[in-house]
């Protein structure tokens, strides 16, 4: 039997990744389990790698038309192109500036924006000929919240409108920010995802700043967003919707490393929702690379083990997607369920630890 719907519902989501354009070809992907990495043009792609996880034939004028997209970066076009396949899912219709609505937000996870976008316009202050001949409508680009406010604009999302940064659990934290937006009653329906490019930029990021343990264990850099529809327990489209959001928590770990900090965090969550580990049909963790990761599965299989759940890691096919990484669990997790009758009542947990010490852990009660 169904438990009662206490959180918001999540009534579609959408994505762009490797896999391909829109949400059938994530799932089609998903379930194919087949690699996406790619070898490196290296007239299109200078960097330190020489294979990637890029989404395929992306190219933004032919994607979304030429209009407004002049000087739209690739972060931008990632996140508006998700946002527009989720509500043509939704409307049934080609989206436009009247697509969303005075009550219709948007939470948008990621690193730093752009990488490559940032890093290019302070190149440009030093080989100009002065620091301010620098193209203007390159500036927006550099702005964490670029992406998010785009995609509002394009098509007409007049809510609350944020971005959040915390690395790989960006995309939880930007849920559970659309979590708290309908629950105040702030917003009638919320989108809720995270975005990541890949770029020379952040291939070099990468390249100096990961650990040795990580450099052993890392997967191509990969890219692309993921994006949810929340709605409200009590709006007329939540009876069809896919899984209630019952809770996230997120925490920070200390000097003694992701493993209490996570193991903290997971517990929090299960003790505030009333969830016991019985009912947990599935566990999702980031995976990362080196350390964190070997921590994540260590405290996932003390936690759960015993009640055997079934495992839907981070898509490895896909590369390292870094900040969209949890939104890209969301995502994998709701496609596996619906293969899956005896997924339906019972609880998806989603954890994702990053490198630098955010930790993070959502609880889906899948319908």
């Amino acid at each position: 039997m169904v438990a009662a719907v206490r959180g918001p519902v999540i009534s579609g989501w959408s994505a762009v990744s490797p896999y391909g354009i829109g949400r059938h070809a994530f799932v089609e992907g998903l379930r194919s389990g087949r690699s996406t990495a790619v070898e490196l043009d290296p007239a299109e792609w200078s960097g330190p790698g020489e294979r990637a996880c890029l989404v395929p034939g992306f190219v933004i004028r032919e994607v979304l038309g030429r209009k407004g997209t002049r000087s739209m970066d690739r972060v931008t076009g990632l996140a508006v192109t998700a946002v527009d396949r989720l509500l043509r899912e939704v409307t049934g219709a080609e989206p436009g500036p009247a697509s969303g609505g005075d009550d219709v937000a948007l939470v948008l996870g990621t690193n730093t924006g752009s990488a490559q976008s940032i890093m290019d316009h302070t190149r440009d202050t030093f080989l100009e000929e002065k620091p301010f001949y620098v193209d203007p409508s390159h500036f927006p680009n550099t702005v964490m919240n670029c992406a998010s406010g785009q995609c509002a604009i394009r098509y007409g999302l007049r809510g609350p409108n944020a971005t959040v940064a915390a690395g790989r659990a960006s995309g939880l934290q930007a849920l559970h920010y659309g979590r708290r937006l309908l629950t105040s009653g702030r917003a009638g329906s919320v989108l809720v995802g995270a975005v990541e490019e890949h770029s020379a930029a952040r291939a070099w990021l990468e390249h100096h700043t990961r650990g040795e343990d990580e450099r052993a264990d890392a997967v191509p850099l990969g890219e692309g967003c993921a994006v949810l529809r929340l709605v409200p327990a009590d709006a007329p489209d939540a009876a069809a919707g896919l899984a209630e959001v019952v809770l996230v928590e997120s925490g920070v770990a200390g000097p003694d490393g992701a493993a209490p900090a996570l193991t903290r965090c997971v517990r929090r969550a299960l003790r505030r929702s009333g969830v016991s580990p019985a009912e947990v049909w599935a566990v999702s963790p980031s995976a990362p690379a080196g350390s964190a990761g070997v921590a994540e599965q260590g405290v996932l299989e003390a936690l759960f083990g015993d009640v055997e759940p079934r495992w839907v890691p981070h898509p490895e096919p896909i590369g390292d997607t870094s900040a969209a990484a949890a939104a890209f669990q969301v995502v994998a997790v709701l496609a596996t369920a619906e293969d899956a009758p005896d997924a339906s009542g019972k609880v998806a947990v989603i954890t994702s630890v990053d490198r630098d010490g955010a930790v993070a852990c959502a609880l889906l009660r899948l319908r």
